[in-house]
């Protein structure tokens, strides 16, 4: 699962990259727990909880069903 939610990141990344961050996936659970860690100007962004949660969470979620949450480590 863990190739799948790379690619999946690897889709929404260039969107993070305009805006000056950027997301690493740091580890994928059996029970489908992504944790990821928020970069450059998305690591200290008061709305990286919006963003983590309605983007990256939302579209993880949309094209995974397997997975259940996405957490900033």
């Amino acid at each position: 699962m863990r190739e799948k939610v790379e690619e999946v990141l690897n889709k929404i990344r260039g969107m993070l990259i305009q805006e000056g961050g950027n997301v690493e996936l740091v580890d994928v659970s059996e029970e489908g727990v992504v944790k990821v860690r928020l970069s450059g100007a998305c690591s200290g962004c008061p709305m990286s909880s919006m963003t983590l949660k309605m983007g990256i969470e939302r579209f993880l979620k949309k094209e995974i069903p397997e997975i259940k949450e996405v957490i900033a480590v």
